[in-house]
């Protein structure tokens, strides 16, 4: 049986010793320890009670959207071949099924029926958060040259992070959405309008195109924000009607560079908490000029292997967008908590913008 190694090494960027970390190096460029050896929740730290109290402030008129796509959007699977639709089907009480369910089947002086429903659900078909678990990466944590499969802060696959069939202990995983549900999640949004400036079409964004952006839109940053992009992808999704064309969204919309060494530098030094778009997947996929051994997704290494930033994919920024455009403004009060289900790796979501 595998067993976690112990460590009592001096890291690299810090004086303190430790015997209780789960690696003697750490990737570079990589937060891993700076929250602690046990850390779960990654820049989810820098979301303070007065980052919390700057969001309360953004509240004006007290209007609500919803950021959420209906959750058996996009329909069928073509975005993602591994990922269905939502089943949702009545419970059953006492062998029948429990829709309209009558209770004088039980005494015959109830007047009053229920219904009650289950759903099988994949936790990322459709507006989603990404978990801490979703994306590792191939590093030699233990400086013994010989690299293996780890995750953000040094957590172990195999060990840490294991598949539902695999936890004979009955305990949850390590860094499973169930973390992120219990911090509230609730903080500044930050919205990044690429659709007003590089409209529909196919566009991979670096930072010298989101600085622009943001420059030119007056767009502020500060740690512990929240950034949330509206490319207009998930209103193309929409009006396909649960009938996606994947060629033309293969062909849609903007989205991050990921091999853009300065966009992720940026996203180091901004302090940036989560990351919030409507399109699929944040970045490009595949990523461009990719030849040679390299990440599937390397924004998503950078943001979620290392740095413990949380994605978020799928959401609805349509009428939000709209109205702060119109309000000339830019930044809102964020509700977003995933669902507290321990050990999942993602989960739904569906997120409130309060203005």
């Amino acid at each position: 049986m595998n067993q976690r190694k112990v460590f009592a090494t001096m890291d690299v960027n810090t004086t303190q010793q430790s015997t209780t970390r789960r690696w003697a190096k750490r990737p570079p460029g990589s937060n891993w320890g700076d929250f602690g050896d046990d850390d779960q929740i990654g820049r989810l730290n820098l979301l303070t009670p007065q980052k919390v109290r700057q969001a309360i402030a953004e509240v004006q008129e007290g209007r609500v959207f919803c950021l959420s796509l209906p959750l058996d959007y996009p329909g069928g699977n073509v975005l993602a071949p591994h990922r269905f639709p939502p089943q949702l089907r009545p419970t059953e009480r006492h062998g029948q099924s429990f829709f309209n369910y009558s209770f004088n089947r039980e005494g015959t002086d109830y007047c009053d029926a229920g219904c009650d429903d289950a759903v099988l659900l994949c936790t990322q078909y459709s507006t989603q958060w990404d978990s801490l678990a979703h994306i590792g990466q191939v590093f030699d944590a233990d400086g013994d040259g010989v690299a293996e499969l780890v995750y953000y802060n040094g957590y172990r696959a195999g060990i840490d992070v294991c598949a539902p069939s695999e936890r004979h202990d009955g305990k949850a995983m390590a860094i499973g959405i169930e973390n992120m549900a219990a911090t509230g999640m609730q903080g500044r949004g930050v919205m990044v309008d690429l659709e007003r400036h590089f409209g529909r079409s196919r566009r991979l964004v670096g930072y010298d195109d989101l600085m622009r952006v943001m420059d030119t839109d007056r767009v502020g940053f500060e740690p512990g924000d929240v950034l949330c992009l509206h490319t207009g992808f998930s209103t193309m999704v929409l009006a396909m009607q649960r009938q996606p064309e994947a060629e033309t969204l293969r062909n849609a919309c903007a989205v991050l560079d990921g091999t853009d060494e300065r966009l992720l530098q940026w996203i180091t030094d901004s302090g940036v908490v989560a990351i919030a778009a409507d399109n699929y997947a944040v970045e490009a996929i595949p990523p461009r000029n990719a030849t040679g051994p390299r990440p599937f997704v390397p924004l998503h290494g950078h943001c979620l292997f290392k740095l413990g930033i949380h994605l978020g994919e799928l959401w609805y920024f349509d009428k939000l967008n709209a109205w702060l455009k119109s309000h000339h403004r830019s930044r809102f009060l964020l509700t977003a908590p995933p669902l507290r289900l321990p050990g999942a790796v993602g989960s739904p979501v569906t997120p409130v913008a309060t203005v």
